[in-house]
């Protein structure tokens, strides 16, 4: 199916919509404050070693030294660095020895787009490895938070769309999230397409979940570009001086090039003159082939007006979908899952109820399908459809929503219908919702889609004022609290309030506080 791809930049955010038939399918964003530095690799400097904590400050160019702990360095360090005294080699060149066992899974672990092998415990103490004032090549771990410096790593790894690229060791490994029967299969393939032709050591390389079911040329160009980028890196390390950063993780706009161009998009458009130059030298060196698709958006409207995208976002945070028919969802994302609830509305069909159930249930099953994607959501999914009779009509309505599923780029796996008449599949997690990036918690209601009603709130009042009056002898209790539960107290319940003041013998005033919201309230003793 055809595609375009929409970027729209501004110094703050960079927004990307992936456009199929007109519709928007899936959004992207990016904010220039919120981007952080995980994944980044920096020429640092040692500025401290710490043998009793048995780890060292590295100056990396941030206002904070970064922290590094002898667990993340890797073993081959120890060799080059027991006892010299001048500028070191950037490690990770050929050489090094592999830090796992190739055969372990259970050595792989991954962190988001990137992955590391886990080293055993060095058995070198800190103070033997590294020295004050080494260039070291290292990478960020964690971001610095509040008073703390970054968290390194000198166990460097460089995240492609397919793969995850360990310059410094040659072991191949595979995501543990493929299912086991296949891992040595795809490990023996790997390791195949990752031999040198020169005959060279090889370097290690971990197949990454989305890479699963990848061909062979998929692969081999993925390796070409995170070799091709391993070289640029070891090139800039050679001629920079300490403390300079050599490699930044990918921007969303780069991204777009590796992870979301396929055969199918016809165009990506930009909207800045300045990105499209940025993008075009980034394609021209690592993804030619995306080159010809590239193009500047010039028009008078903005790019995201061209589809509405602006309108399918706004949809896209609130909890209910309208579909053509009248029928309509409706989506609740929890900590634990995301329900969705298929209801027919307005649609009363043109024959029989069965008919309208069927009908309605197919349309919905490319609605969710859509809206999974557009606000990725991952995670456990519960479809409850509208309840079918016939089974031949369930197949159906399954065999449509996995059609629709499998456009997915990201992986996803689906159950059949339960004795309850739900659909239970998963999606999996590869960044936050849209909700979780463009909205909170309501302040009101902390979250809970619920405040308590003003007369709630009276009843809570009265209650508080009679718990006081037991405990303290004040002159007058002062209500303050939103207008709407005042003019209760003025109305409805002046019966109640008049009742209790008669009851404890002191003046009850009101007061509206303009700035509480409805469930808040507070009583002054004066």
């Amino acid at each position: 199916m055809s595609q375009d791809i929409l970027i729209n930049w501004a110094p703050h955010e960079t927004r990307v919509a992936v456009i199929e038939q007109g519709t928007v399918q899936e959004v992207h964003l990016e904010r220039t404050l919120e981007r952080g530095r995980v994944g980044n690799i920096y020429l640092g400097k040692v500025v401290r070693v710490l043998p009793g904590m048995q780890s060292a400050f590295i100056d990396i160019g941030l206002d904070r030294a970064a922290f590094l702990h002898v667990a993340d360095l890797m073993p081959s360090i120890a060799a080059k660095h027991a006892a010299p005294r001048e500028r070191s080699p950037v490690p990770g060149t050929a050489g090094a020895a592999p830090v796992a066992n190739p055969a372990n899974p259970a050595d792989v672990a991954v962190h988001g787009a990137n992955a590391r092998v886990l080293a055993p415990n060095p058995v070198l103490p800190i103070e033997r490895q590294i020295f004050e004032g080494q260039a070291l090549m290292v990478q960020v771990l964690k971001d610095p938070l509040g008073s703390k410096g970054a968290r390194l790593t000198a166990q460097i790894s460089i995240a492609g769309r397919l793969l995850v690229f360990l310059p410094q060791d040659q072991h191949i490994g595979v995501s543990q999230k493929i299912p086991s029967a296949q891992r040595e299969a795809l490990r023996q393939r790997l390791l195949k397409l990752t031999l040198p032709p020169d005959g060279s050591a090889a370097n290690g390389f971990i197949l990454r979940t989305n890479a699963e079911d990848a061909s062979d040329a998929e692969l081999s160009e993925d390796i070409a570009y995170l070799r091709k980028t391993w070289g640029r890196i070891k090139d800039a390390a050679a001629r920079q001086p300490a403390a300079t950063l050599l490699h930044e993780d990918l921007s969303l706009m780069q991204r777009v090039l590796r992870d979301l161009v396929s055969a199918d998009t016809q165009s990506i458009r930009v909207d800045s003159r300045e990105q499209f130059g940025l993008l075009q030298v980034f394609a021209t060196e690592f993804m030619p082939d995306t080159l010809s698709k590239l193009q500047l958006h010039n028009g008078e409207r903005p790019i995201f007006d061209l589809f509405n995208v602006d309108e399918d976002i706004t949809r896209a945070l609130s909890r209910r979908v309208d579909l053509k028919s009248g029928a309509y969802l409706v989506i609740d994302q929890t900590e634990a899952l995301t329900t969705v609830d298929v209801n027919t509305g307005g649609f009363v069909g043109a024959r029989n109820f069965d008919d309208t159930v069927f009908r309605t249930n197919l349309e919905a099953a490319q609605a969710i399908a859509r809206q999974l994607r557009l606000r990725n959501l991952g995670g456990i999914v519960i479809v409850d459809f509208i309840d079918m009779v016939r089974s031949e009509h369930r197949e159906a309505v399954l065999t449509e929503f996995r059609k629709q599923l499998a456009r997915d780029r990201v992986k996803t796996m689906t159950g059949g219908f339960s004795q309850l008449g739900l659909l239970e599949m998963t999606r999996k997690r590869t960044r936050e919702s849209l909700a979780h990036m463009l909205t909170e918690p309501c302040p009101a209601c902390a979250g809970k889609g619920a405040v308590k009603t003003a007369r709630s709130v009276c009843y809570d009042i009265l209650r508080e004022i009679l718990r006081e009056a037991r405990a303290f002898n004040p002159r007058e209790f002062r209500v303050l609290a939103t207008a709407k539960v005042i003019e209760l107290f003025l109305d409805e319940e002046s019966q109640h309030l008049a009742g209790l003041s008669d009851f404890i013998g002191k003046p009850i005033s009101l007061q509206v506080e303009s700035s509480m919201t409805q469930d808040q309230y507070d009583i002054v003793l004066m």
